[in-house]
Order: C-alpha cells, then sequence, then structure tokens
C-alpha cells in the first residue's frame, strides 16, 4: 500500500488535472473552504514526491521512499543497548526492592538488564550513586548498530527531500503543518525553554537540598548529575504521598462504568451530545469484550458509533489508541444512482453505499452523511470479583478522557471530504482536543458528573485529586525540559546535517544536551539510539508540546474565565464551532484565532509559534 500510495504520488496525469483546475478562477469560486483545503494538501502530496522532477528523479524518490519504510522498522524493533547487562554484588543494590533482587539474582550475582522496568526502577531506588551511574551510562548508551541504523534513515530523509527540491528533510516534512517552517519551531521552543527556565530552576534546587542533606552523600560535590535526578525525586514525591491525607485511594471513586456516564454528561452538557448503547450484531465486532456506543446529537440525532475495546486479554496491544475505522463523508446522489442500477445484498442503496454501515441524513439540509465509525482501545484489568465493578487509577482515568478527546474530534469533524475528517489534520494540531480533555478530568464540576464512590455513592472529596495533582506536577518543569531537548533533537536531525561529511548523531546529540539541559549528560551516552519517535514523528515532535500549549491557553482563556466554565453549553459550542466540527477542514491557526477570539493569530507564521511557545506548558 506505501509503494502504491507513491507510484500515484508521482502520477503526473493526476497533478495535472489537479493544476488546470486550481488555476481555473470559475472553478476556485465554486468550492468550498473545505474543497480548496483538500486540493492544496494533494498538490502538496504530489510536490513533495518530487511530481515536477524529471522521470529518474520520480523513480529515485519511490526507491529511496521503500529504503525509508525499511529501514525505519528496523529502526523500531530492533533498538538495543550497547551493553545488556551489568553485574553486580548484591550489596551495591541497596535501596531496591530486595524481591526484585532476588530474581534478578544467580549464584550470588546479580544480572540487571539495563533497559525496562528493572534499571529504572535502580534508578528510582538504589542508594549508591557509584552503581547508579553505572547503571544510567549503560541504560543511556544504544549499540553501534542501532546508532547505524538511525543514521542510514536521517540520511535518506536528507536526501529524499533534496529530491523533491527541498533543503532538508524538516523544511518539506513541516511545509503543511502550522509550523510550516523549521525555523519557526526552532522560534516555539526557544520561548518555551525560556518560560520554563525558572521553574526547572526551582524543581532542581529541590533536589539539590535533598542531596545535600542525604548523610550518604559524602563526596557531596555541590553539584545534581543525571544519575541523582530519578533517585532524588523518588525520595521527593514519596515524602509529598507519604504527608497527603488522602493516600492511593482515588481508584476507589473511577469504577469504569461511571466514569463513561460521566464524560456522556460531560458532552451532553458541552455539546449537546450523548452515548447510547447499542446492542451488537453477530460478529459485528472483532471480540465479545467490544460494546457499542451510538452517539446521538440532540439536533441531528444519529451522528457517529463508538466501538469501545477497553479490557485487556492476551495477544492484545497494551497501548491505548484511538482508531477512525470509517470517516465521515458526503454521499452524493450519483453514487446512490449508481448503487440503485447495480446488483446488491442490502436491502436499500443507501445501505449498499455504505456496506451496510451507518449513515444519516443532516437535519438541516437533507444531505446523506457516511457517520464515522470509531474504535477506542484501552487495556484496562478486570475487576477481581463480579461484587466490585472494574476501577481505575487516576492515570487510567486521564488517559481515557485523553482518548475521547480525539473520538469526539471524530465524532464532531463532520466534512463532506473524508481526507480531513476528524482528527485527519496537521500533525501539529491533531493532540489539540485529546490534551484538553486531559485538562478536563480534574476539574471539580466534571468530577462532580462522575467520581462518586463504587460502594457507598458519595461524592469524591475534591481535595483528593487537589493532593494527588499537586503530586503529579511537583517536577513538570523538569519533564517538558526533557520533551524540549527531544524536540530540539529531532529538528537537528531533520536539517541538513545528516548529508555532511562525517555526521555523527553522538556528537550533534551532546551538543543540544550541552547548550540547553539544565543537568548536564555524562560524556560516553549515546540515548538518541533507543529514540524511536524519530520514525513516526520526524521533524514534528515538537507537535506535542506545542497542542499542550495551546490546549492550556485554551482551557484557561474560555474554560476557565468564568466559574463552571468547564460544563458551560457555551464554552462548548465555541470550542464545537471554532475547532471540532472543521476535522482538518480549516487551518489550524484559523481555529486557534477562532476559538481564543485573537485575529493576530490568524495567518500563522513565525512569530504566532514563538507566541505560542511564550504561553508555556499550563497543566
Amino acid at each position: 500500500m506505501f509503494e502504491y500510495m507513491n507510484v500515484l504520488n508521482t502520477t503526473t496525469g493526476l497533478n495535472d488535472q489537479l493544476k488546470k483546475a486550481w488555476d481555473i478562477p470559475e472553478v476556485r469560486a465554486s468550492w468550498s473552504e473545505e474543497e480548496e483545503v483538500v486540493a492544496q494538501i494533494l498538490i502538496r502530496d504530489f510536490s513533495k514526491s518530487a511530481i515536477d522532477m524529471a522521470e529518474g528523479d520520480r523513480q529515485k524518490f519511490v526507491d529511496i521512499s521503500n529504503d525509508i519504510s525499511q529501514i525505519g522498522p528496523e529502526f523500531v524493533d530492533d533498538m538495543a543497548p550497547a551493553k545488556p547487562y551489568i553485574n553486580f554484588e548484591s550489596s551495591r543494590l541497596k535501596g531496591m526492592d530486595p524481591q526484585v533482587v532476588r530474581q534478578l539474582t544467580r549464584w550470588g550475582t546479580v544480572t540487571l538488564p539495563t533497559i525496562g522496568m528493572p534499571a529504572a526502577m535502580a534508578l528510582r531506588t538504589v542508594e549508591d550513586p557509584d552503581t547508579r551511574r553505572e547503571i544510567y551510562m549503560a541504560n543511556r548508551t544504544a549499540s553501534k548498530d542501532s546508532i547505524h541504523r538511525l543514521e542510514r534513515l536521517l540520511q535518506k530523509r536528507a536526501e529524499l527531500a533534496k529530491v523533491s527540491g527541498y533543503d532538508n528533510f524538516a523544511e518539506m516534512a513541516l511545509s503543511d503543518k502550522m509550523a510550516q517552517k523549521p525555523e519557526a519551531v526552532d522560534s516555539f521552543l526557544q520561548a518555551l525553554s525560556a518560560d520554563n527556565k525558572g521553574r526547572v530552576r526551582r524543581e532542581l534546587s529541590e533536589l539539590l537540598e535533598l542531596k545535600k542533606s542525604d548523610a550518604r552523600s559524602g563526596n557531596f560535590p555541590g553539584d545534581l548529575n543525571a544519575w541523582d535526578r530519578d533517585y532524588y525525586t523518588t525520595r521527593l514525591l514519596s515524602s509529598l504521598r507519604s504527608r497527603a491525607r488522602h493516600p492511593d485511594s482515588l481508584s476507589a471513586y473511577f469504577s469504569l462504568g461511571t466514569v463513561m456516564q460521566g464524560l456522556s454528561r460531560l458532552f451532553h452538557r458541552l455539546y449537546g451530545i450523548r452515548f447510547v448503547p447499542k446492542e451488537t450484531l453477530p460478529g459485528e465486532t472483532w471480540n465479545d469484550d467490544v460494546r457499542r456506543l451510538d452517539v446521538i446529537d440532540e439536533t441531528e440525532g444519529h451522528i457517529a458509533v463508538l466501538y469501545c475495546d477497553l479490557f485487556e486479554r492476551a495477544g492484545k496491544s497494551p497501548n491505548p489508541a484511538h482508531f477512525t475505522l470509517r470517516c465521515s463523508r458526503q454521499i452524493l446522489d450519483s453514487e446512490m444512482e449508481e448503487a440503485s442500477s447495480l446488483p446488491h445484498p442490502f436491502s436499500t442503496s443507501e445501505a449498499a453505499v455504505t456496506d451496510g454501515m451507518a449513515s444519516a441524513r443532516s437535519k438541516t439540509d437533507g444531505t446523506l452523511y457516511q457517520l464515522p465509525t470509531i474504535a477506542l482501545i484501552c487495556d484496562f484489568s478486570r475487576a477481581a470479583t463480579n461484587t466490585r465493578p472494574t476501577l481505575l487509577n487516576f492515570r487510567e482515568v486521564q488517559t481515557l478522557f485523553h482518548e475521547m478527546g480525539h473520538a469526539i474530534h471524530s465524532i464532531c469533524g463532520r466534512t463532506a471530504l473524508q481526507n480531513v475528517a476528524g482528527t485527519r489534520c496537521a500533525t501539529d494540531f491533531a493532540e489539540l482536543p485529546s490534551v484538553l480533555m486531559e485538562h478536563f478530568a480534574s476539574a471539580p464540576e466534571v468530577l462532580g458528573l462522575y467520581a462518586r464512590h463504587w460502594e457507598t455513592d458519595a461524592a469524591m472529596p475534591y481535595q483528593m485529586v487537589a493532593e494527588r495533582m499537586a503530586v503529579d506536577r511537583r517536577m513538570a518543569g523538569a519533564e517538558t525540559e526533557s520533551q524540549i531537548l527531544l524536540a530540539m533533537l529531532d529538528q537537528t536531525y531533520h536539517s541538513a546535517l545528516p548529508l555532511r561529511a562525517g555526521f555523527d548523531s553522538t556528537a550533534a546529540y551532546h551538543d543540544i544536551f550541552d547548550a540547553h539541559s539544565s543537568i548536564p549528560e555524562p560524556a560516553g551516552t549515546a540515548w538518541q539510539g533507543f529514540f524511536g519517535h524519530l520514525f513516526g514523528y520526524g521533524a514534528t515532535y515538537y507537535s506535542y508540546l506545542f497542542d499542550r500549549a495551546i490546549a492550556g491557553k485554551i482551557w484557561a482563556d474560555v474554560f476557565q474565565r468564568a466559574r463552571g466554565g468547564a460544563v458551560d453549553r457555551a464554552n462548548g459550542a465555541r470550542f464545537r464551532e471554532e475547532v471540532l466540527r472543521w476535522g482538518g477542514g480549516r487551518d489550524g491557526w484559523r481555529c486557534t484565532a477562532g476559538v481564543l477570539g485573537d485575529a493576530r493569530l490568524a495567518e500563522g507564521g513565525e512569530e504566532a509559534m514563538k507566541e505560542v511557545g511564550r504561553w508555556g506548558v499550563r497543566d
């Protein structure tokens, strides 16, 4: 399929016809805003595929693209450390869970894997700093093969950009994003880093004070080392949790059923839509665990189908996800006419056009739409007994809200063309609805819709969540800095650098950390070989930070500007009208400007990117 799409994107006849249509004013004048956006998307796809180049260069484009499609998965699947294991005497792992240490011990020697949960646990709990340093160095150093595969991937991408007429891969990848240019991403990251520096300094000073007061640090050098961060962060957060008045009892208020019911109540308050359970037909779902919810709008009626596959099981991916099984789109009268003229096994032509899947006519203008069909995937553990419901921890609640944010984008993003339906928008805009939904999960007025004790039906005291959020956010600045560093590294790797003689990804990695990290990265590490997101999010890793900054601004300026704003219909209507309903059929900057009421942002550009960076990440 990937190769076939490359062939289509290098077919000159398709490109020529589209450009002819674009260049005829009378034709373009008849297009809707959505149709213009789709035309621009297709034109850019052709341009990225070297469509205007000679035949030999077009074939070169296809060949390089195929190379990338092979090297990328190899890089992700075969990531490995330079040193898979380290051997220790058990006494050096003092502070680590003794049971875990015993499981790793054979003939009196502990064999510790250098990546994975045991290594992460050791970095958080082992008291001896020299042992932590040895584990850290091994944990942050990828194998030469992993680094070689990464460098081949980066070089191939740089070659692809050159063939396509771009200076570098970042320029190519960003041409259809909100950022548009690498320089704009750099401006955003620099502004965000400047906003975040004070918070990081305050957080790290707390850790440094802990280290100073630690009697075991007899050789205290006056600095916080890279292998100290996780250890003293764990100490600090453990201390905060031990002082909390309501330690770890939140899950009793988060039964899965009441959380789902609360989401339906929230969406009804905000958008006038609700979830209605519906029995499935034999063979309709891929597993008996899957539950169907029809999404009903109070004006339009049936607008979407949501399949919820929420429980863990053997062979199922543990990663939460949202999948659009079928996009929203308009069904044309010509399609209906064609279906009625051909034999089919369905009872109506309408069912034949949609293969028997959900469709509905707009109550406003009678247009027939294929309804979005969505799968919401989670990996929740079942209740241990039938006498109690499935209870979620707070992180799982946030995950469910996040994925439901993607779903609501697909549900409300009703478009005539499926190319821009729902979440099919610019990469650096796609996470906005889902990140915004995380804010709702902990809002007092939203908690009142779903957080009730599974036995007593008592409402959750807000102080319980407030204490938990205070702990979770205590080191948020340091975490944001880590993400900024990776986004900067991503941009550096997708500049023209990989085509220079003697390209060294490890040297580039250390240059970024030396210039911008608040805690020095020790010489000798080569963590970039574990940066799997470089394949799927090449030159766009900044997107999550970018959408967090925008979501924080929308949350503060729209949904928190007045008491009860998180469940106010006017605020929901504003977000739905300016953002959700467009899917990807409207430029993300225009959506952002509309919902915030700030016309300065409408045209985007480097200054707008810098402004978003100045907003900072506000959780």
